[in-house]
């Protein structure tokens, strides 16, 4: 029999989105990191840009845990696994800290795992104690660890926060604000502007120059409170057994002798690390490519053509007609593309920006994309191909008009699909295309269907 696996562990949560609560994960994996622990970062729910961070300042895969997109298996096994390699299990929450369902709370109480409340207390004294009291008693049972403030004014500031605790050991300290003046300490500074961020959500990591200075600099801010001067043998009062599956699900070999080329670029870049695991699970080779800059397709026989931000780089996209006239080819062979929202979109005839202005795009689909200056849609998906069903998420700023076929259409989670609802799946020839974004574990026979497997 496998025994459980035990490691520290803590979920980093908030009482709302903006709060801080990727920094300070990304802060604190890195604190640990360069000591030479091993840390494990994963995310709760659907998101391709906090990962970025996170892998790079544990210097290991990051992958998501939600109850509903990957199922509890899936969650389990994952967290087992990464118990039996690691020092310290690190899982950042998403929105609030009881939003959604399930919830990051819900993913605590469910296995255990202590909470740790990032709140923004710029605009706070007392209340600060009355809200860090709330998050941890509304729910009877949860897990607690403690609660940090985030976007302190002074040493003042955070002595009258602190006063305010209903239990004083809540505190595991603060961090500085940002000061207008810009005279902040620099890595206060750093460790409050460490995110930028855009219409879809924050700058990935690879796209600065001083990432990782950046993450030096927020993690020697948190080295100096209670949360950053715990030792190993400290965050083992946070230590959780993580039970080990009695017989572990075999992914089946649907893709075996098949090479898919992947799209990794950064207008493509919104890729599970967990899809790719999964491929390869199923016996693909899986070869990168670069959709802005390579002039052709590697050898391979299916396409994924993930999603991210062709609309950053509509002119680059026009420009390489030899990417275009390749994809175009692997198409007109029979071969399958599967493409996901910004895989899509490139794939349209032309996209209206937010400027107003209209860009070509590769005309391998019908139809044109428009830009929104507000989120076209949000939240769990589901959709059933071939008989099986995909679970993943669909986050957009655009909308799509186009001829191509719909033969299928998302539906929200327990719900049936509306004729006029939900994200349309298109299909042209051998291209199946969509905005959803799916999570390929859980349904390998389903990926198999859009890649074009015959053992699907």
């Amino acid at each position: 029999m496998v025994q459980p696996a035990r490691s520290p562990a803590i979920l980093i949560a908030a009482p709302a989105s903006g709060q801080g609560k990727t920094t300070v994960t990304a802060a604190l994996a890195r604190l640990h990191a360069r000591q030479g622990r091993r840390v494990r970062v994963f995310k709760c729910g659907p998101d391709f840009l906090d990962p970025h961070w996170h892998q790079l300042a544990s210097g290991a895969p990051v992958h998501q845990l939600d109850l509903w997109m990957n199922g509890e298996t899936d969650c389990a096994q994952r967290l087992h696994d990464a118990a039996r390699e690691s020092d310290l299990i690190l899982i950042e929450g998403v929105m609030g800290l009881f939003d959604g369902s399930p919830s990051a709370a819900d993913l605590a109480r469910h296995f255990g795992v202590p909470v740790l409340a990032v709140v923004d207390a710029s605009a706070m004294a007392g209340t600060f104690g009355a809200l860090a009291y709330g998050l941890r008693h509304y729910r009877p049972g949860l897990p607690w660890a403690g609660v940090l403030a985030n976007r302190v004014g002074s040493a003042r500031h955070a002595d009258m926060l602190r006063d305010g605790l209903h239990d004083a050991d809540d505190w595991m300290g603060a961090l500085m604000r940002v000061q207008a003046t810009g005279k902040a300490p620099t890595a206060a500074k750093a460790a409050a502007a460490l995110l930028p961020e855009r219409h879809l959500g924050l700058v990935a990591a690879h796209e600065l120059d001083d990432s990782l200075q950046r993450l030096d600099a927020a993690a020697d801010a948190l080295a100096a409170t209670p949360l950053g001067q715990m030792t190993l043998n400290d965050l083992q009062c946070w230590a959780v057994d993580f039970p080990a599956l009695s017989s572990a699900p075999s992914v089946p070999p649907l893709l075996a002798g098949r090479t898919v080329a992947v799209g990794r670029d950064p207008a493509f870049c919104f890729v599970y690390a967990a899809n790719l695991q999964c491929l390869e699970q199923m016996g693909a080779r899986l070869v990168f490519f670069s959709p802005l800059h390579d002039a052709a397709l590697p050898s391979c026989d299916a396409v994924w053509l993930p999603g991210g931000y062709p609309e950053l780089h509509t002119t680059q996209i026009a420009a390489n007609t030899g990417m275009q006239t390749s994809l175009r080819a692997h198409v007109d062979a029979g071969r399958p593309l599967w493409a996901e929202c910004g895989g899509m979109m490139a794939l349209f005839e032309s996209i209206t920006l937010a400027d107003g202005s209209t860009a070509p795009l590769w005309g391998l689909l019908p139809g044109r994309v428009t830009m929104q200056k507000r989120l076209a849609a949000l939240g769990p998906q589901q959709l059933a191909v071939a008989g099986h069903t995909l679970r993943g998420h669909t986050f957009h700023y655009s909308t799509s008009d186009s001829s191509a076929s719909v033969v299928a259409r998302t539906a929200r989670p327990n719900e049936a699909v509306a004729p006029d609802a939900g994200e349309a799946l298109y299909r042209q020839g051998s291209i199946h295309a969509s905005y959803f974004h799916a999570w390929f574990p859980s349904s390998p026979e389903a990926v198999a269907h859009l890649l074009g497997s015959k053992n699907a």
